[in-house]
Parts: structure tokens; sequence; C-alpha cells
């Protein structure tokens, strides 16, 4: 097995508590994440002994949590206690990002219906070293045929880890040699990546979907925010994929990804195929505040 950076084979895992080798960090075959995928996450990236946006990602673990009505849920100042033995375990200060998972927990016997779970929450802190997933020269992608999930069926704003959808779309990107499937949402709209939020520029605005089918992602508001901050025109609003081949810039946002450039759309070159200048700006602004404004430890 070759990892991407040898270094993470000996990291230590935070798994309930224990902080243990690799080879040791596991759940129960009863844990819910095993059993349904019922669970909630969070992917954190550490900047200089910093934590970008560290309040937001523990807010919407919580709100995610009493969505899905976990129960005996472990404080934000608990999993923040967590994160830092973790990094602190690691002797991460930069160049890293925490996977963060929290699962409804470990049931008495298999089955989908939560009056299994008895014992409480399971807690998982996965610290890795590990840069942006992609490149900041930009990446290629494909529209996907598999839709993102509807409010009325799955609502975009619990960040859970059944991604059985966006797998799926990953899959297809795979098939056709790209690096990433744009989603539609059920009415043909553009609604985000298999893994990212998407944004265009069009005649110098900034413009977003709307956060119906998506994750209004952290990395998302702080875009819009950065936005309103410099005096640059932005906005949300439904967009086609006729508008998405015609923009001036096409870009992606997340927290394992930062702000990366996408070239080309179902064989589409957008603009003259290289990274624009307000997309260049606004990685800029955007590495500035996360590094400046991100939660020490």
């Amino acid at each position: 097995m070759k990892l991407p950076d040898s270094r993470n084979a000996d990291i230590l895992v935070h798994v309930n508590g224990r902080l243990v080798p690799r080879s040791e960090a596991r759940v129960s075959v009863f844990d819910s994440v095993v059993q349904g995928g019922d669970a909630v996450w969070e992917g954190l990236r550490v900047y200089n002994g910093r934590i970008a946006d560290l309040d937001g990602h523990l807010a919407r673990l919580q709100d995610s949590a009493r969505t899905l009505a976990f129960e005996n849920v472990p404080s934000s100042d608990e999993v923040r206690a967590a994160i830092v033995a973790t990094l602190e375990a690691n002797g991460m200060r930069d160049d890293a990002h925490i996977r963060l998972t929290l699962t409804r927990g470990e049931k008495v016997t298999s089955g989908m219906n939560p009056r299994f779970n008895q014992s409480g929450c399971t807690l998982i802190v996965l610290a890795e070293w590990k840069p942006p997933v992609y490149s900041d020269d930009g990446i290629r992608v494909i529209t996907a045929s598999t839709r993102r999930n509807t409010p009325q069926c799955l609502d975009s704003k619990i960040h859970h880890n059944n991604l059985l959808n966006n797998i799926l779309a990953a899959i297809e990107a795979n098939v056709a040699g790209v690096d990433a499937a744009i989603m539609l949402d059920v009415n043909g709209f553009v609604s985000e990546t298999n893994d990212t939020n998407l944004f265009l520029v069009r005649a110098g605005e900034v413009l977003t979907p709307h956060a119906d089918s998506c994750l209004p992602g952290l990395t998302r508001r702080m875009i819009l925010d950065i936005c309103k901050q410099q005096g640059i025109p932005a906005g949300e609003r439904n967009l086609s994929l006729a508008e998405l081949y015609t923009a001036d810039e096409v870009f992606t946002t997340g927290t394992m990804g930062e702000l990366t450039p996408v070239l080309e759309a179902d064989g589409r070159v957008i603009a003259d195929g290289a990274v624009g200048p307000m997309t260049r700006r606004l990685q800029e602004l955007h590495r500035g505040h996360a590094w400046d404004h991100g939660t020490p430890f």
C-alpha cells in the first residue's frame, strides 16, 4: 500500500477518547456508520497553527447531529479538545487536513432503527498530512447523470456521511478521465460538484447556485463574505449549464481543495482555458483570510 504522504503511516487517530496508531484505528461492526452510513462529518484544514473556521465547523456538526436526533452528543468544547489533542500528538501545525466524524454510535443489534443505539455517539478525529487535493492550475469536469439530492428526499443542510450519490457521480468522472463531476439538481440547474461547491464569473460578477440542493459550504460562505468586504459583486441564483459553459471563469470551493479553477466542462473550454484574474484574486484573498482568521491551537 503506497500512501500519498508517507508521514501518514505513523499517525495517531482519536477514537472515542483514545489516541491509537493508524493500524489500530477502528470502530465496531455494530456502529451506525457501518450499519447505515448513519453519521455526520466535517473537513477542517490547518494553516500555520490555526484551524480555519473551527467555530463554524463545530456549529454545523452540532446542527447536523441535532437534526438527526443523535443522543449523548459530545459538546463543542469536548470535540475541540479532541481535535487539538490529535494535532498536538501528531505534531501537525500546517499543511494538514482533519476528517471529523460523529456517528450515532454502537448498536445492541444490527439494524437501521435508532432505538438500537443505546451507548451514545462515536467520535473520530482523523488528521493527515494532506495538501489541497486539486491543483491551482485547474481541473477538467463533466456533468454527471446522477442528480444531487433534493430537500424533499434528503436535506443538504445535514452534513451526513451517506454520500452514495456523490460517489456515483465521482465514478462517472473517473470513467470519463476527468477530475470531478458537476451534479445538477432535479430541475436541471447546476448544484455543485461531487465534492465541492461551484462558482462562476460573468462580467465581473461572482455567482453561485442557491444552497437548496447543494451543501452551504463554509468555504463557499467565506468567498461570499470576502466578495462583500472587497466590494466584488456577488450573489446566489439558479445557474444553467449554458451559463457555466459560457462563463468568463469557473471555480470550485471546499476545505479539501480550497479554490480550484475549472478550465473545461463537458469538453467545452471555459473562456480561453486559462486561470482567470478573479479566481487568482480570490485564491489569494481566501488564503490570507484562512491564515489570519483561523482559531489558534
